[in-house]
């Protein structure tokens, strides 16, 4: 076993305490990664806080991991000691199915297994970045291309991807208008990739306090939407609308800026079901998705493309201790973009 130093939280409403975890062995198709850095993602916090059911305490959140690989099984082929990897949302998945034969690991027919608060394969439950070092297959371990420095890199394991899975899929690109609801820690890395693919980028968010900021990420417009007039200037102007807010909005009024076989994409997870009337899919042929983040191959591209253009998420480092803190702020919006927790520290 490898002992590794952590971050844990043992109850919905308890702060998060140092302890020490075990690591499986190394096994032959093994990597050990020192952990440099962990972002903090909004998902984290809703497991640590039990706000979508199912936490399993103690519980070591984090699957925005950066660091550098320090040993590696036997039959390990694809990484060696020294190189800077990452691990994302996921750490297993069966390997059989369709999805995975597709290279599509994240939709595993036969259940993926998170890289935190999930049972593994092996009937334990996986713990996660806010630590000193992790095993994972490499497999599901992503080189992470000299290019991009290592802590603003940590957050695009899992915004990065979930921003570039969808644009990539409904093809943003020249000559196609996209807008990324939401300028947040998600919305503000895909205004950067969107504009990087060639698209045409409008920001819609509730107010314009964060205008200077989308604009000199690429953002070619930004709109205001808690004016209504938003929302008759634009409609019907949009190919592609990609929603990164996780609050139940006015999909409706969304929908109408959508041109004809237009899409948008649900990326945010709201606490309510999503209404929506029929009418506002069946004017101008428009559809209504979701997406998730990208599989393995994807996730490596993702950052392949970002190294290429000099993207990286926007950031603000933290020590260990402050990430009670940093959930508060995250919390309250109070963030410019994404905390990153300096493994140094743990």
């Amino acid at each position: 076993m490898v002992t590794a130093a952590a971050y844990a939280v043992t109850s919905a409403e308890g702060a998060f305490e140092k302890t020490t975890i075990e690591r499986r062995e190394l096994g032959p198709l093994d990597i050990l990664i020192e952990i440099k850095f962990a972002g903090i993602c909004h998902s984290d916090i809703h497991t640590a806080r039990n706000e979508w059911g199912g936490t399993h305490y103690p519980v070591v959140p984090g699957h925005e991991i950066a660091g550098v690989v320090t040993a590696v099984g036997s039959g390990v082929t694809r990484h060696h000691v020294g190189d800077r990897v990452g691990v994302g949302c996921f750490v297993d998945s069966c390997g059989e199915c369709d999805a995975c034969r597709a290279g599509e690991e994240q939709y595993c027919a036969n259940r993926v297994t998170g890289t935190y608060n999930a049972r593994g394969r092996d009937g334990e439950w996986t713990q996660g970045g806010y630590s000193t070092h992790i095993v994972v297959t490499e497999r599901f371990v992503v080189s992470i291309p000299d290019g991009l420095e290592l802590d603003v890199a940590a957050p695009l394991l899992c915004a990065g991807i979930t921003l570039y899975s969808p644009l990539a899929h409904w093809g943003a690109g020249p000559g196609k208008k996209v807008a990324v609801i939401g300028m947040g820690g998600l919305g503000h890395v895909g205004v950067k990739i969107a504009r990087a693919m060639g698209a045409e980028v409008t920001v819609l968010s509730q107010s314009l306090g964060k205008k200077e900021d989308g604009l000199k990420f690429g953002a070619d417009h930004y709109y205001a939407t808690n004016d209504p007039e938003t929302f008759r200037s634009l409609r019907s102007r949009f190919d592609l609308i990609v929603n990164t807010v996780s609050v139940n909005l006015d999909i409706d009024a969304y929908l109408s800026m959508l041109a004809i076989n237009g899409t948008l994409v649900e990326l945010g997870l709201p606490e309510k079901p999503i209404e929506v009337r029929a009418f506002s899919l069946a004017a101008n042929r428009r559809s209504l998705a979701g997406s998730m983040v990208g599989g393995m191959a994807q996730t490596q591209e993702m950052l392949d493309f970002c190294a290429e253009h000099g993207i990286g998420a926007e950031i603000e480092v933290i020590p260990a201790s402050d990430i009670d803190a940093a959930y508060d702020r995250v919390v309250a919006s109070d963030v410019r973009y994404r905390f990153v927790i300096d493994a140094a520290t743990i």
